[in-house]
Formats: structure tokens, C-alpha cells, sequence
């Protein structure tokens, strides 16, 4: 997997921690990863609009308790709320073909 401390394939990596693509272990390991990217996501763009957790709430009728457990990766959004919050920071979340 490396040679002179290089990795030759991120996918081998995974593979070898934590199964081949479709396996369970595999499917965890991935869902984990994009709920914790989701939440950086969200907070990066938050903050670059310079909203706070308080005043992103109020645009959604929630509380800052919820931002903060999605920024934090204790919660996962539905995909409704992460369209919704998306939104309310003024993004538009597009589907682009993977290009290979």
C-alpha cells in the first residue's frame, strides 16, 4: 500500500480498515464520514456568511442547540433540513456529474 511513505490508493486504504465498498462495516465507516463532512460544511458556510448559530436558527424555527449538534457531528440532517439550512445561508446545494 506504500512505498517511500506514499499511499498508492486512498480506496485500498479503506479497504484494508474498514471492508470493500458495499460492505456493512464499509457503509458505517463512509456514513460517518459524510455526516462529519456535512457539519463542517454547514458551519464553514455559516460562518462565512458571519450568521451565528442563534440567527441561523431564527431563519429556521429551531434553536442554536440543533446547529450545534449538526455542526458538531451529534446529529445527521435529513436531507429536507440540510436543502433547508443550505438556504437560509443563501447556497443552492447542486447535484455535478463525478467526472473520471
Amino acid at each position: 500500500m506504500r512505498e517511500n511513505n506514499q499511499i498508492k490508493s486512498f480506496d485500498k486504504v479503506l479497504d484494508s480498515k474498514y471492508g470493500r465498498i458495499g460492505t456493512k462495516k464499509r457503509a458505517k465507516a463512509e456514513e460517518a464520514a459524510y455526516s462529519y463532512y456535512s457539519g463542517l460544511l454547514l458551519k464553514q458556510a455559516r460562518k462565512e456568511k458571519n450568521i451565528t448559530q442563534n440567527e441561523l436558527a431564527a431563519k429556521l424555527g429551531t434553536d442554536a442547540a440543533y446547529i450545534s449538534r449538526i455542526e458538531n457531528d451529534d446529529i445527521i440532517p435529513s436531507v429536507g433540513a440540510f436543502f433547508r439550512i443550505a438556504e437560509a445561508l443563501g447556497y443552492m446545494v447542486e447535484l455535478k456529474p463525478i467526472s473520471h
